[in-house]
């Protein structure tokens, strides 16, 4: 089993005064960041994924931005694949998951951004692909107020229901300390 290290949209606009500030984001990349620095240690595949919005009307990773830039606590260093996406799914219309399949991993560890919706569309779909996924939650961070038929949902409850939907079958969910025991 081969395990490789997914890290999913920790860029700028998600950080503060960013366009689309998220809640904990730099607890969060740091926390990625200490996972980014184990896999380089010992030498495991690392992926980045970078979205860069080309939908009409979009108010953030808008290209030939700061905002757009992963954030330089992970910032990807040469030989690490990019992967640019442009809708949630990292798998969508990438080359994701034929670099996975090209290096023989059958593992994930995924950090990033937003654990509601981009998080959890790329562990849903590498599951569905045949991959094993370990979230690492205190990696991930989710915005503040989603609403949904009148009810405002704050950014910790959002984490972590989908956390915990996660975990009930596309997932093992767990901290960095956790992880870096067992890496």
């Amino acid at each position: 089993m081969s395990k490789a290290l997914l890290i999913i949209d920790i860029q700028n606009d998600y950080f503060k005064g960013g366009a689309m500030e998220l809640y904990r984001a730099e607890e969060a990349a740091k926390n990625a960041q200490s996972i980014l620095k184990a896999f380089r240690e010992k030498n495991k595949p690392i992926f980045h994924v970078q979205h860069i919005s080309d939908r009409p009307g979009a108010g953030f990773f808008l290209p030939d931005t700061n905002g757009v830039l992963i954030n330089p606590l992970v910032s990807p260093l040469d030989g690490e694949k990019l992967i640019i996406k442009h809708t949630p799914n990292s798998f969508y219309q990438t080359d994701l998951k034929e670099s996975l399949q090209a290096k023989n991993i059958t593992q994930l560890v995924v950090v990033g951004m937003m654990s509601h919706i981009c998080v959890d569309s790329a562990v849903r779909a590498a599951k569905d692909f045949g991959f094993s996924c370990e979230v690492i939650a205190d990696a991930c961070a989710s915005r503040e107020l989603l609403t949904t038929d009148g009810v405002k949902i704050n950014a910790i409850d959002a984490h972590h229901s989908f956390m915990a939907a996660l975990s009930f079958y596309y997932a093992e969910v767990l901290n960095t300390n956790e992880f870096l025991k067992t890496l």
